[in-house]
């Protein structure tokens, strides 16, 4: 440890054989360390140490040692600890960007009519078990060298995915409506089709509480939903989204014009967020993946539960003496494979069958 440290650090400013009488060390020790070869434990951490830069380089800075430790788990193979990482991360100076306090933008200084809380702050899957059961939205603000720039999203509760988003130079309620619009038609949803009874949970700003927000909701068959004034845990997964944005992205950068916040936002959600980054309260996977990993497994299980139908149908018509035995087996086979498959998923992802 002591020639590691005259390596880095005193070579080169002191005077070897002084470096040496002070720290009760041999210059014959010191050459002989520097001709030893490295140990496999050194080359071993100097490999992960140099992952760990790259991978953070590649990230430009937005992930800590969490997220750090399990893409290079998901992506390069790593099998050690989460310690380990965290400590060389430390050792090398390598640190997520930190956030800071924002203003708030909610004007709930009205007299229009409020929603009820239907969340009452319970974020789990009690609520959303499947994808378009609960929307979250809100409003932020960029500044640019033309002014404000104001955004709207929505976020689905379940899958973390922004599945619309609007920006402008002010926040009317229009501006709401065209993030609205987007998640609408990015998820096939008319007036004709329904909802089925989506919450839309907001804050009590005038742009959702106002006259034609209120029809517009109703009409489509949302529920509408409201956070208590001033209380931003009652709408935490949209407030952590916009951490996640101006900590990760937009923090520290002077944009000059409205569309060049625009261009940087759609690079951020749809180039990043909803596809690349990895999210704790949906297994570390980005929204676009668990979207993708829970629409396949709904798929697979009602192909069986189809399957297992028809064999129950054929096993229930009168067999013959020779395919008694195989319509059997097959009903059975299906019957088993369609439980496995229940109990493999998630009790929050595992869809109500009847049969």
């Amino acid at each position: 440890m002591k020639y590691a440290f005259i390596e880095s650090d005193l070579v080169g400013q002191f005077p070897l054989p002084v470096i040496c009488r002070v720290l009760l060390v041999t210059q014959a020790g010191y050459h002989a360390w520097l001709r030893r070869p490295a140990s496999a434990m050194s080359v071993a951490r100097d490999a992960l140490a140099d992952l760990i830069k790259r991978v953070f380089t590649a990230f430009r800075g937005k992930y800590g040692a969490p997220r750090i430790y399990r893409e290079i788990c998901r992506q390069h193979g790593y099998t050690g600890s989460y310690e380990r990482v965290r400590v060389l991360m430390r050792a090398l100076g390598l640190k997520a960007k930190a956030g800071r306090k924002y203003k708030v933008t909610t004007d709930s200084a009205h007299a229009l009519p409020i929603a009820p809380n239907l969340l009452g702050q319970d974020f789990t899957h009690t609520h959303a078990n499947a994808p378009n059961q609960v929307w979250l939205s809100d409003i932020t603000y960029l500044w640019t060298k033309e002014g404000w720039a104001f955004v709207a999203c929505m976020l689905d509760l379940f899958t973390r995915e922004i599945v619309g988003w609007a920006i402008d130079s002010h926040m009317r309620k229009s501006l709401v409506h065209d993030a609205l619009k987007m998640a609408e038609f990015r998820n096939g949803f008319t007036q004709k089709s329904g909802v089925g009874g989506l919450i839309f949970h907001s804050d009590k700003g005038s742009q959702y509480a106002a006259h034609e927000a209120r029809n517009y909701l109703q009409k489509m068959g949302y529920r509408q939903s409201m956070s208590g004034k001033g209380n931003c845990f009652d709408n935490a997964p949209m407030e952590s989204f916009w951490h996640s944005l101006k900590v990760e992205e937009t923090h520290g950068r002077g944009f000059e014009t409205r569309e060049e916040a625009k261009r940087c936002e759609f690079g951020y959600i749809e180039g990043f967020y909803n596809t690349t980054r990895m999210h704790s309260s949906i297994n570390w996977q980005s929204p676009r993946e668990f979207r993708r990993a829970f629409e396949a497994k709904q798929l697979d299980v009602t192909t069986t539960v189809n399957a297992a139908i028809d064999d129950n149908t054929i096993f229930n018509r009168k067999p013959s003496p020779r395919g008694e035995d195989m319509a059997e087996s097959m009903s059975t086979n299906h019957r088993d494979r369609l439980w496995s498959m229940s109990a493999e998923m998630s009790l929050e992802q595992a869809p109500r069958i009847s049969l």
